[in-house]
């Protein structure tokens, strides 16, 4: 089976997209792939979200796929039927990482306490959401994370935005981060793909260009 880390680079954003409408979701994602990003995260926030991942799936080839706050076993055996490439939830339970793994499904729970990070670990994860970021402890709480699980990698979502991302990455437990801030859904549903382009121009992450493998700035 694949890992996370097969689909998404060290170093990298991951777009976390809520598509409204998903004639939408085609030209954010060739948007995307336009700006070097090969890898997308669709939430579960709207009724179209399956719609429009496979429209992704079935129109934009080497674009990976991912279906975001996925909550059920439903949703993760939806997501697997519709030829998603991975998943991502808000949290965690034993079911949903065991039917994971029973679907080969490149899995990233979410974990935002200690005894979290800890039942994680007893299941033989190594690589998790730590969501929702900023409110959870945010770089402080990471840190943390760092001195009592050092084996472990994080994907910091929730809170983020162009002013504290590098601070993020420049951590070492840190694999990737995730962010809507690239992709407003107000710019999505005005099909506002130049704006999308503007914002990733931006030279929001000051750090050393071998850290980041996948942002928006070669656009």
């Amino acid at each position: 089976m694949a890992s996370i880390t097969d689909i998404i680079p060290a170093g990298s954003i991951l777009p976390v997209c809520t598509i409204n409408n998903p004639d939408r979701a085609v030209p954010l994602a060739r948007t995307l792939q336009d700006c070097g990003i090969h890898f997308i995260e669709i939430t579960l926030r709207t009724e179209s979200a399956f719609t429009a991942a496979e429209n992704v799936i079935n129109e934009c080839p080497g674009m990976h796929v991912g279906i975001g706050t996925v909550t059920s076993v439903e949703q993760l055996q939806r997501a697997k039927e519709a030829g998603a490439q991975f998943c991502v939830s808000p949290g965690m339970t034993e079911r949903l990482v065991n039917t994971a793994g029973k679907l080969d499904m490149p899995y990233l729970p979410g974990v935002s306490t200690v005894s979290e990070v800890m039942a994680a670990r007893e299941m033989g994860l190594g690589y998790l959401k730590f969501f929702p970021a900023e409110s959870a402890g945010g770089i402080g709480a990471l840190r943390m994370f760092r001195e009592l699980f050092p084996d472990v990698r994080f994907c910091p979502t929730g809170g983020l935005n162009e002013n504290n991302a590098a601070d993020y990455l420049r951590l070492d437990n840190v694999f990737c981060i995730g962010g809507s801030w690239l992709v407003p859904p107000e710019k999505i549903e005005a099909a506002d793909w130049e704006g999308i382009k503007k914002i990733a121009r931006r030279p929001a992450l000051p750090i050393e260009p071998e850290r980041v493998k996948g942002h928006f700035n070669s656009c």
